[in-house]
């Protein structure tokens, strides 16, 4: 080849040009097993919440049978006593029947809440065997059946955020009590329900918007003896029973006059504060927006909904969301039910007839409270849902009642306030730390950060708040008013105001 000559260009190396589709095979494949690490791990969650919700139901459906354990216990007990002695307590196996007659109604009234319950997930879905050792079969911490405390166990509009539900018959709920007697009385007491409003609902808002029902997800249909199935009807511990007992006890604390001394104790100091903070929320365009984590039944949320705010409860636990949404949404007169919720406990009674004394629920009916339009219900784990970019700022208040200290974490709780709020917002606590997760034993990875007071204040001043008021409330929760014995809390009762936003970390 002569100096004039150009050589010609070299082709491109084959083994260079293979190993570049090879490597856009490569991260092709990655990214479909990551895809499909996520889809599966997806649908694992989806079945962990099926699994858990299932457990929920059966703990409701096992309500009658554990009651007449209870029962056959205390006749047991009784038959033990000499002649000498029974003839002391002669009315006892009178008041025993009328315990059978008590928890009659009150599995009357769980029978018509489950009817009315549409289950927002499809119950259908199993647990697969994990392949996969980074996916987790154990229960993932969200979907544990937690509640509140020990004496406690803490969403909604209203005239119709309604759950639908196609299913009839649940199983006989005490013995010599039928189905059929029990359907014979709910075609006694009850016509059809006029669902007046429309509300928008997935797991994890429903909005007033006003019609029926609507899941953003797939709904899901069941059949008329959906109940009947044995997949629901599992037996559970007697601790997720004693839960259900619990909920009776919170309706009298929401939803009963008799529960009106706890709700002035708890919730009229937080309502008067909200009134003077937001004196002209009435003139607005716009009226100020507060949330309420930790809803419980709901009634908080409906009494600031009441006030003229736009109003949304956040709730966790499925076994507040399947009563709060029975008593918003399906009630249609004051005092429409009757339930026994002393029944359960043969202690510090001072008669036979407080304990069992009948409670006439709601003391108001829901939709005719007077509630502003927006007053909603999310549905899921506070830091999950609300650490969204969409709720950042967006919040003029936040009002905990007996919540932060259900936290595993509550500093993370106290980020998540200050991230949602409004610079200039309030937040504004009342409630004890009485942390749930304490006392976990046996759980190497259960979480639970445990503050003092003091480092609770210190925290939210990290995190842009100053204490614009606070004192010390005493009140009791979900106890019973005629007892011989009364628990009771000495509160902290604040207003934080969130002076500038915070850069986390």
């Amino acid at each position: 080849m002569s100096e004039t000559e150009t050589a010609p260009a070299p082709a491109p190396a084959p083994e260079i040009v293979a190993d570049m589709a090879t490597g856009t095979e490569t991260r092709r494949e990655v990214d479909h097993e990551e895809e499909e690490k996520i889809r599966r791990q997806k649908k694992l969650e989806e079945a962990l919440e099926a699994q858990s919700l299932r457990r929920i139901i059966s703990a409701y459906l096992n309500y009658p049978e554990a009651s007449e354990e209870d029962l056959k216990r205390w006749e047991r007990s009784y038959r033990k006593l000499s002649p000498a002695h029974k003839a002391l307590v002669p009315h006892f196996p009178k008041k025993l029947q009328r315990l059978r007659e008590c928890i009659s109604a009150n599995s009357l009234f769980i029978y018509n809440m489950l009817q009315d319950f549409e289950p927002p997930i499809d119950l259908s879905q199993e647990l697969d065997d994990c392949e996969d050792s980074n996916l987790e079969c154990a229960p993932h911490e969200k979907y544990t059946l937690d509640e509140r405390h020990d004496s406690s166990c803490q969403p909604a509009l209203t005239n119709s955020c309604t759950y639908q539900e196609e299913s009839k018959h649940i199983r006989e709920p005490i013995a010599g009590v039928s189905i059929e007697e029990l359907e014979g009385k709910e075609a006694h007491d009850h016509s059809p329900k006029d669902h007046s409003a429309d509300t928008k609902i997935n797991n994890r808002t429903c909005e007033c918007d006003g019609g029926q029902l609507n899941h953003d997800h797939s709904s899901v249909s069941f059949s008329s003896h959906y109940w009947q199935d044995s997949s629901i009807q599992t037996h559970v511990p007697l601790v997720d029973v004693d839960k259900v007992r619990c909920i009776i006890r919170n309706i009298v604390r929401d939803w009963a006059a008799e529960g009106q001394r706890e709700r002035d104790q708890c919730y009229k100091p937080i309502l008067e504060e909200l009134d003077s903070l937001f004196p002209n929320r009435q003139k607005e365009s716009s009226p100020p927006a507060c949330l309420v984590p930790g809803a419980g039944l709901g009634r908080l949320a409906l009494e600031i909904s009441c006030l003229g705010f736009i109003s949304q409860g956040n709730e966790f636990s499925y076994y507040m969301m399947i009563c709060s949404s029975f008593i918003l949404n399906y009630t249609r007169d004051a005092g429409e039910w009757t339930i026994y919720p002393w029944i359960h406990s043969n202690c510090n009674s001072l008669s036979d007839n407080d304990q069992l004394r009948p409670i006439a629920i709601p003391d108001i009916h829901p939709a005719s409270a007077g509630i502003t339009e927006g007053f909603s219900m999310c549905g899921g784990d506070f830091v999950e849902v609300y650490n969204e970019s969409s709720h950042a700022g967006m919040w003029d208040a936040v009002v905990t009642c007996f919540f932060i200290d259900t936290a595993h974490n509550v500093i993370e709780y106290i980020e998540t306030i200050s991230k949602i709020l409004k610079d200039g917002g309030v937040w504004i606590n009342l409630g004890p730390l009485l942390y749930h997760f304490a006392d976990t034993y046996g759980h190497e990875n259960e979480m639970s950060i445990e503050l003092s007071l003091e480092d609770v204040k210190r925290v939210a001043s990290h995190y842009g708040f100053v204490i614009e008021k606070e004192s010390t409330i005493e009140t009791t929760y979900t106890t019973n008013p005629r007892a011989m014995m009364q628990n009771r809390y000495y509160t902290a009762f604040w207003t934080m105001r969130k002076k500038c936003a915070i850069a986390t970390t």
